[in-house]
């Protein structure tokens, strides 16, 4: 079964959601992505046993997805909204600034 197209001027080029779907879904969910990246870099610094810059790294996403979620619209936030707007934001916000804090207070060895 095929999509319909959406009416077109003659000689205009279809959306980019029919051209390259793969692509405009990537564009459609950048916010996740760019969260997903820098945990993904904090992953590689507690691998490399910096664990502290990592953690500290991965909460900073955190405190990233849930200012995304603040000033981004609904349709351009993507899959980062889970829940309603206020409570997406008090948990990313906090269990982000609750992860660098805790992580900052452990006394170097």
């Amino acid at each position: 079964m095929t999509r319909p197209r959406p009416a077109t001027r003659p000689g205009a080029r279809p959306p980019l959601y029919l051209r390259r779907p793969l692509l405009a879904g990537f564009l459609r969910q950048w916010p996740l992505l760019a969260c997903i990246l820098v945990v993904a870099v904090g992953l590689l610094l507690v691998a490399a046993e910096r664990w502290r810059a990592g953690l500290v790294l991965m909460g900073l996403a955190l405190v990233l997805a849930g200012v995304l979620r603040l000033l981004l619209p609904v349709r351009r936030i993507g899959f980062l909204a889970i829940r309603s707007r206020p409570v997406d934001i008090a948990l990313m916000l906090g269990a982000g600034a609750v992860l660098v804090l805790s992580v900052l207070t452990i006394p170097p060895t």
